[in-house]
C-alpha cells in the first residue's frame, strides 16, 4: 500500500508535537509495509528519510491554467490574502482575472498554461492564510505528477486540508484527515472561523477521519456536525530513549525541579502551573520550577510570576528541542501537563519513558490511556498544587508512580498505532 500524505512539518524542524506525531506514525506506518511519500511545505535536506520520502514543496512547479484551480478557487474565496493576491498571479493578471470573476461568478482560466513555484517558508507567521491557499495548488500538482504512484491520500490537520481535497480531486482516491487538534482546543469558545471552515469542510470531504482521542473524536461529531460512522479514535504512541539512556546532566542545584514543556498558550494552561507553584512554594522552599516552551502568553506568565514574588523559583527556558528536552526531562522529577484542552498529549509519554513522574488534567485525550498519571481538573489549584508537593515529598510514592508509568507508557507503540492506521486505510480502499 502506498500512501500520499500532506503534513506542515518534520523532525527535526519542529514547531511542536504535530511533527513528532507524523515521524513516528510514518515510522511505524513503514513497519507494517506501507509506503508514505511525505509532502511538506518547506524541507531542509537533513530530515530522517529512512522510513520515509520526504517531498519538498518549494520544488514543486505548478502548472496553471486548468478546471482544477477554477474548483479550488472557489473553495478558497473566504481565506483572506493580505496582498490581495490569487496565489501565482501576477498583479497585473489579477486586476484582469478578477474582472472576470465579478462579471460571471466564475474564475476564468486562459487555456494555455503557465508554470509557477513558490518558496514556502512552513513557517506559522502572518502569511499563514496565503500559504495554506497556495500549499493546495501545489497539492493538486503532487498528485498528478505522482498518479498511479499512491493508493491513498492522508492529510494532517487542518492546514493541510485543503491540499487533501485538492489532491483527491485531481486523482479521485480516497481521503483520510487526521484532526490532531481542533479550532475549541486552541481557542475556546472564541474560534477563528475561517480555520472552523477549513476544517469543518475537510473532514466533510474525507472518506475517514481519525481523531487522536475520544475527546476530540467527541468535538468533531458534535462541533462540526460529522457523520460519527466515519470518525474513528487512533491514540498516539511515544518514541523516546528509555529512562533517559544516553543522557547525562549536572543539575547544579539540589531542589526538586517541577517543568513544564509546551507551547505556553491558552491551550495548555501555564497559568494554571504558575499559581500552583506559589501555593506549593508557601510550603516547601526547595523546589525549582521550570516552564519550557515559547508563546503568545509568555508575557503574560512572566508578570504574573513576578508579580507572586516568585521569580528567583522559576526559570524560562524558551522552546526546546531534540536532545534538549532529553536533558529537560533528565533534571525533572515532576512533569506537569494542565492543559485547558488537549486533543492528546504526547509530552506527558516523553517524560515518563525518562521515569519522570507525571500529573496531567483530565481534560486530556492522554488521560484516556494512562492509569498511572495523575489527574486532576486543569482549574483545580489547588489539587494540582497538592498533587505537586505529594510526588516531591513522598519518595515512595514518586517512584510508584515513575516505575508503573514507565511499564505503561512502554506498552504504547507507534507500531501498534500504525496498524490501526492501515485498517483505516483499507476501509477506505
Amino acid at each position: 500500500m502506498r500512501v500520499l500524505m500532506f503534513g506542515w512539518e518534520f523532525p527535526p524542524h519542529i514547531a511542536g508535537g504535530l511533527g513528532t506525531a507524523c515521524y513516528g506514525l510514518t515510522k511505524g506506518l513503514a513497519n507494517q509495509g506501507v509506503e508514505v511519500i511525505f509532502v511538506v511545505p518547506h524541507a531542509y535536506g537533513d530530515e530522517d528519510q529512512r522510513y520515509v520520502r520526504v517531498m519538498n514543496a518549494s520544488d514543486v512547479e505548478a502548472t496553471f491554467g486548468e478546471e482544477i484551480h477554477g474548483q479550488m478557487w472557489e473553495k478558497l474565496t473566504f481565506i483572506h490574502i493580505d496582498s490581495n493576491m490569487v496565489p501565482y498571479i501576477s498583479p497585473e493578471e489579477f486586476a484582469s482575472e478578477s474582472v472576470s470573476y465579478q462579471k460571471t461568478g466564475e474564475f476564468l482560466y486562459r487555456r494555455d498554461t503557465w508554470k509557477e513555484r513558490y518558496d514556502f517558508s512552513g513557517k506559522y507567521g502572518a502569511n499563514l492564510m496565503e500559504e495554506v491557499a497556495r500549499y493546495a495548488i501545489v497539492a493538486a500538482q503532487v498528485a498528478r505528477d505522482l498518479e498511479g504512484r499512491f493508493d491513498v491520500i492522508h492529510a494532517h490537520d487542518w492546514l493541510t486540508y485543503y491540499a487533501g481535497i485538492a489532491a483527491k480531486q485531481v486523482s479521485g482516491k480516497p481521503l483520510v484527515v487526521h484532526m490532531h487538534a481542533t479550532e475549541f482546543d486552541r481557542s475556546g469558545e472564541s474560534v477563528n472561523q475561517s480555520v472552523y471552515n477549513i476544517e469543518r469542510a475537510g473532514m466533510e470531504a474525507a472518506d475517514r477521519v481519525i481523531a487522536v482521542s475520544n475527546l476530540t473524536r467527541s468535538i468533531v461529531i458534535d462541533k462540526y456536525g460529522i457523520t460519527p460512522q466515519k470518525v474513528v479514535t487512533v491514540h498516539n504512541a511515544v518514541q523516546f530513549a528509555p529512562s533517559g539512556e544516553g543522557v547525562e546532566v549536572e543539575r547544579g542545584v539540589k531542589d526538586k525541579i517541577v517543568t513544564f514543556l509546551g507551547r505556553i498558550t491558552y491551550q495548555k494552561g501555564p497559568d494554571y502551573f504558575v499559581e500552583a507553584a506559589a501555593k506549593v512554594l508557601k510550603r516547601t522552599p526547595g523546589v525549582r520550577f521550570v516552564m519550557a516552551g515559547s508563546g503568545d502568553m509568555m508575557n503574560h506568565v512572566i508578570r504574573r510570576v513576578a508579580s507572586l514574588g516568585i521569580a528567583d523559583r522559576f526559570h524560562f527556558t524558551g522552546f526546546l528541542k531534540g536532545d534538549d528536552v532529553q536533558r529537560m526531562f533528565a533534571m525533572s522529577d515532576v512533569y506537569v501537563m494542565p492543559s485547558v484542552s488537549e486533543p492528546f498529549g504526547i509530552s506527558p509519554l516523553e517524560a515518563m519513558r525518562s521515569n519522570v513522574p507525571v500529573i496531567i488534567s483530565k481534560q486530556s485525550g492522554v488521560a484516556e490511556v494512562l492509569d498511572y498519571a495523575v489527574k486532576v481538573d486543569y482549574w483545580d489549584v489547588d489539587a494540582l498544587a497538592d498533587a505537586i508537593y505529594a510526588l516531591i515529598n513522598y519518595p515512595a510514592l514518586s517512584q510508584m508512580f515513575a516505575s508503573k508509568g514507565l511499564e505503561e507508557v512502554t506498552a504504547l507503540r507507534w507500531d501498534d498505532a500504525a496498524a490501526e492506521v492501515k485498517d483505516v486505510y483499507q476501509s477506505c480502499l
